[in-house]
C-alpha cells in the first residue's frame, strides 16, 4: 500500500534583502519591476497558465498549473498561514503541481505562484482555496469512520478529475551495482504525483515522492547483488488511483578506477559515443542560510534523469533524484 509522506513546510529565509515580498504588499509596482528587466535576459517570454486547486483535505491543498509559453528555472509559492505569517516554498522548474501540507482545517488560503528565471520574477498567478472540515494533520484510519471520511475525499477527487488515469508498464531501463533507473507511461488520463515504494537491503520500507509530470526516476543508494521489488503508485490528490510493480537485481559490486589510472581510455569512451548527453557547468544561482539553488545546461543530447550527490553537515552522503527535463534544483 502507498502512504504519502508529508514534509514540514519551512519558510525560506534569505541572506540578503532580496527576499520575495508577498504579493499583497505592492502588486502593481511588483509586476512592473519584474517584467521589464526580465525581458533583457530570455529570448522568449515565459507565461504561467491558470493556477488551479485539484484537491483539498482538512490539512492540505493540491495545486496545479501549466506553462503555455516558454519555461522557468524555478517557481516560488507564497501564502500566509492560519496565524497570518508569510510562508514561501521554492519549487523546481520542471514541476507542474505541488501539495501544501500542514494546513489548518476550515481556513481560507490565498496562494501566489511566481515563475522565476534566476532570481527574477517573470510572471505570477494566484488562487484561493478553503481547507475541509475535520482534524488538521491525522488521516482517519479505515476503522475510525469510513462512511464519513471516504465519500468526502472521493467527491473532491471526482470533481477535479473527469477522466480516469491509468499507469502503463513499469520497466527497468538501466541497472548498476548501486542504482536502478525505472521508466513508465501514462496511456490514459494524468496523475498529480507518483509514489515509488520498495524495501532496502535491510528490509526497511522506503518511499520516494515523484512529480506528476515525470516518466522516469533514478533510485540511488542501493546495495549490490540484491533483489528489489518496486511499486509505483499513481496519485490524484492523496488518493491512490493505480499501481504497477517490477522486480530487478542490482549488479555485482565494482571497483571504480581512479581518474589518474587510464585517462586515455576514458577519453576514447567519450569520443566513441557522440550521441550521449553532455552536461555543462553546474552553477550556484542563489543561496540562503538553509538552501542552495543550482542550475545547469545540457548543450548536447539528453539525460533520462539526474542524481545530485553531496555530503551533509554531519558528513553523511546524500543523493537527490531529479527529473531529466529539469535544469535547476533547490536543495533545502
Amino acid at each position: 500500500h502507498c502512504h504519502t509522506h508529508r514534509y514540514p513546510l519551512s519558510t525560506t529565509a534569505t541572506s540578503e534583502p532580496e527576499e520575495l515580498p508577498l504579493p499583497s504588499e505592492k502588486p502593481q509596482h511588483e509586476k512592473h519591476r519584474t517584467e521589464s528587466p526580465a525581458s533583457e535576459a530570455p529570448l522568449v517570454r515565459a507565461v504561467l497558465g491558470e493556477l488551479k486547486v485539484s484537491s483539498v483535505t482538512p490539512s492540505s491543498v493540491q495545486l496545479q498549473w501549466t506553462v503555455p509559453e516558454g519555461s522557468f528555472d524555478s517557481f516560488m509559492l507564497q501564502y500566509r498561514d492560519a496565524q497570518g505569517q508569510p510562508q514561501a516554498l521554492p519549487i523546481d522548474g520542471g514541476s507542474r503541481s505541488v501539495t501544501m501540507p500542514e494546513l489548518s482545517p476550515s481556513h481560507r488560503y490565498r496562494f501566489h505562484l511566481y515563475g522565476l528565471r534566476g532570481r527574477k520574477k517573470i510572471d505570477h498567478v494566484s488562487t484561493e482555496a478553503v481547507t475541509g472540515e475535520g482534524e488538521p494533520s491525522e488521516e482517519a484510519l479505515p476503522s475510525e469512520d469510513p462512511q464519513q471520511e471516504k465519500p468526502k475525499t472521493e467527491f473532491l477527487i471526482s470533481e477535479a478529475v473527469l477522466t480516469r488515469a491509468v499507469l502503463g508498464v513499469l520497466k527497468v531501463s538501466s541497472v548498476t551495482h548501486s542504482s536502478v533507473q525505472l521508466q513508465w507511461t501514462v496511456p490514459e488520463g494524468s496523475f498529480d504525483s507518483f509514489m515509488l515504494q520498495y524495501r532496502d537491503a535491510q528490509g526497511q520500507p522506503q518511499a520516494m515522492p515523484i512529480d506528476g509530470g515525470s516518466r522516469s526516476v533514478m533510485v540511488p543508494g542501493l546495495s549490490p547483488s540484491h533483489w528489489y521489488r518496486f511499486h509505483l503508485c499513481g496519485l490524484q490528490g492523496r488518493k491512490k488511483i493505480d499501481r504497477v510493480s517490477t522486480e530487478v537485481m542490482t549488479e555485482e559490486p565494482e571497483e571504480l578506477p581512479q581518474p589518474t589510472e587510464e585517462p586515455q581510455h576514458e577519453k576514447h569512451q567519450t569520443e566513441a559515443a557522440p550521441a550521449r548527453g553532455v552536461l555543462e557547468e553546474l552553477r550556484v544561482s542563489s543561496v540562503t542560510p538553509s538552501s542552495v539553488q543550482l542550475q545547469w545546461t545540457v548543450p548536447k543530447g539528453y539525460f533520462d534523469s539526474f542524481t545530485l550527490q553531496y555530503w551533509d553537515a554531519q558528513g553523511q552522503p546524500q543523493a537527490m533524484p531529479i527529473d531529466g527535463r529539469s535544469r535547476s534544483v533547490t536543495v533545502p
